[in-house]
């Protein structure tokens, strides 16, 4: 009838009178799948087998509630255990299984799209940066100006000087010839 809720309970309070039956934990596992809540019918469905491993509906669960979670492999081999236990199960071969390898391949294929897709963003990526020839005879001549106008700088300094008045003065000197400031010298800077 739906009620889901109502049910839930019920199978906690069974599980407190008797904590080994794996057939509860296994439908507990439904009702929670039937409410969405999948991590809590995982867990139901693992107690369910750790009780009875030979339980080929414990196992179904379990796979079911897996796929819920999204894992698809664990899913499968729970479903593949369901079968190895109740081989004649048409339910297991027909819906879980064959439902879980048709998630498999859908799974890899939008995986090698997305590997493909991004293979091909990259390629975009790299084909956008343009290749600069840095040894190009326009490179070097420019590298070549940098350097003799850096060099052209560094050989004349530059002193600021204020005086006590308040006046500002900049004054170039050249290494060989150092200007020597008179004694109103306030504040000397470079």
């Amino acid at each position: 009838n739906y009620r889901y809720r109502e049910a839930l309970v019920k199978w906690d309070e069974a599980l407190q009178l008797t904590p080994e039956d794996a057939t509860l934990y296994e439908m507990k596992s439904q009702v929670l799948m039937s409410l969405h809540e999948m991590f809590p019918a995982v867990h139901a469905a693992e107690m369910a087998v750790q009780r009875n491993p030979r339980s080929w509906d414990a196992w179904q669960t379990l796979g079911r509630a897996q796929l819920g979670l999204g894992e698809i492999a664990l899913a499968i081999r729970s479903f593949q255990v369901s079968l190895h236990i109740f081989p004649m199960n048409p339910e297991v071969w027909k819906e879980d299984l064959s439902w879980a390898r048709k998630l498999q391949v859908q799974q890899k294929a939008t995986k090698t799209e997305s590997v493909q897709a991004l293979a091909k963003g990259e390629e975009l990526v790299q084909e956008s940066i343009p290749d600069y020839d840095f040894e190009s005879d326009e490179i070097v001549a420019v590298c070549a100006a940098i350097a003799e106008k850096e060099k052209a700088l560094s050989a004349a300094k530059t002193m600021v000087i204020v005086s006590a008045s308040g006046t500002v003065e900049t004054v170039t000197e050249q290494d060989n010839c150092p200007a020597t400031p008179d004694e109103t010298l306030f504040i000397r800077a470079r």
